[in-house]
């Protein structure tokens, strides 16, 4: 069983150093979504391995590394729902 959630931390691990891979190469941007959902599930999946191995730190930053990409995620969404609705005001 600790191999199953291990590979399940292995594979959160690799989801955050890809985002972070792509930024660093410009692939990515902090306005991409990608770059939020990579980390946003890496976190989650390095949460899910600690079920079986437990440790507070890791469980805080990790904790704290969601809390960050969900925040990303909902200025993006918001930054797209502002471009789509209709201009106020102005001339004719």
């Amino acid at each position: 069983m600790a191999i199953i959630f291990n590979a399940i931390g292995v594979l959160g691990v690799f989801a955050i150093l890809a985002a972070y891979f792509g930024l660093q190469a410009r692939k990515l941007s902090s306005n991409d979504m990608v770059y939020w959902l990579l980390n946003l599930s890496g976190a989650l999946l390095v949460l899910v391995s600690l079920y079986w191995d437990w440790n507070l730190p890791q469980f805080v930053l990790e904790v704290s590394w969601s809390t960050v990409s969900i925040f990303g995620i909902y200025k993006i969404l918001k930054k797209q729902e502002e471009n789509k609705s209709p201009p106020t005001g102005g001339s004719l």
